[in-house]
């Protein structure tokens, strides 16, 4: 199998060079393999940049790859199709890993930015977890020439920097510090109340009193043991004083049948949070988002031991998370209704991995992206 992938992307490297003989165009493309959708992160860098800096042309490339041979070939096709983007743009913004990028023989002048899909250091990923259980194995890193030709890599905060230098096997001087984009929709609060409304109008149950409680698990490549926790929670939780929101991956095949429980797929569980009295997690980096927002988050790890093994951490998970947790769903429970909150724990967690912006987000990476194109210094 190494030996049709090599040459495979021998052949690829021959008509990417002659892709490159093209003109480079003031044109900037932005790649992604989390949704088949434009993420919010493009949205909100390509509209800044419209306002600020009009002479350029934006790309949009999203394409998941779906299981099954037809939907592989198809983003066979595909990639061509972001080749010739590389070839003839002046920077590329990746959220995802991209092949293309990797594995190519890139132009000495091309700039490309990975700015990641996740905000601050907490799960491993990448090379740090290579040979683990959920990693790549260190072969297929090697092949496919994991993380390779990138310009920089966006952090949130100078704390998160030096993980993700080690999980993307780059330098620390080709470190950025510049929160997502999408981090400035959880501070506006316009957007906040538009949010609020639309589900109060979805769901008008919500508005009778009780407190929300949203939850939202990390995704997992197994359901050995999610589906049980879930069901585990469910019974522990008093539906005379709490509404339940289930916010499960959209990746996720679990189906939970109880009348009680709202099991939403119209927002996301960034726009729910918003509605929240409450937020349950566990090892998912939404943490993160949602440690600007203020509210009290507790900790569901029913699968620790298990998770840890496979996965493990960047930081002390029982010592440095700002909340309470419990792999007891009673117990966790309990502490919900007792109400007791360290907010200034949150608060340091959420300085220490997300840093503070100088006009917005969004504002500070569209300036820094553009005087690096044009190597002027900001």
């Amino acid at each position: 199998m190494s030996i049709v992938v090599k040459i495979g992307i021998f052949f690829m490297n021959i008509i990417f060079a002659i892709m490159k003989l093209l003109p480079v165009q003031k044109k900037i493309t932005y790649i992604s393999r989390q949704m088949d959708t434009t993420p919010v992160d493009f949205s909100l860098t390509i509209k800044q940049m419209q306002k600020d800096h009009p002479e350029y042309r934006h790309v949009v490339l999203a394409k998941m790859i779906h299981p099954g041979l037809k939907a592989k070939i198809e983003y066979v096709g595909h990639m061509f199709v972001q080749m010739y983007h590389i070839a003839t743009s002046e920077a590329v913004i990746l959220d995802t890993y991209c092949i293309c990028i990797s594995v190519l023989h890139q132009r000495k002048n091309l700039v490309v930015i990975q700015m990641w899909h996740a905000l601050g250091a907490f799960k491993k990923f990448a090379y740090s977890i290579l040979d683990c259980q959920e990693g790549s194995s260190s072969k297929v890193a090697k092949l496919m020439h994991m993380h390779e030709n990138y310009t920089y890599v966006l952090s949130s905060s100078p704390y998160a920097a030096k993980f993700f230098a080690e999980a993307f096997h780059v330098r620390e001087d080709q470190m950025r510090i510049y929160p997502l984009p999408k981090t400035d929709l959880l501070v506006d609060e316009e957007r906040k109340a538009a949010i609020i409304n639309r589900i109060d109008e979805a769901y008008p149950e919500l508005n009778d009193g009780k407190k929300i409680i949203v939850y939202a698990p990390t995704f997992r490549k197994t359901h050995d043991h999610l589906q049980e926790g879930i069901e585990a929670l469910i019974k522990e939780i008093d539906f005379e004083k709490y509404h339940f929101v289930l916010k499960l991956h959209p990746l996720s095949s679990i189906t939970i049948d109880d009348q009680r429980v709202i099991n939403d797929h119209i927002f996301s569980s960034l726009e729910f949070f918003h509605k929240a009295d409450i937020i349950i997690t566990d090892y998912s980096a939404v943490l993160f988002e949602a440690s600007l927002l203020h509210k009290p988050i507790y900790f569901y790890d029913f699968d620790y031991d298990f998770y840890k093994i496979g996965r493990s951490f960047y930081i002390d998970y029982q010592h440095d998370m700002p909340g309470y947790m419990s792999p007891n769903p009673k117990d966790l429970m309990r502490a919900i209704d007792n109400n007791h909150y360290d907010y200034k724990k949150l608060q340091d967690f959420s300085h220490m991995m997300i840093s503070p912006y100088q006009i917005s987000y969004t504002k500070d990476f569209t300036d820094f992206l553009y005087h690096t194109l044009n190597k002027e210094a900001l």
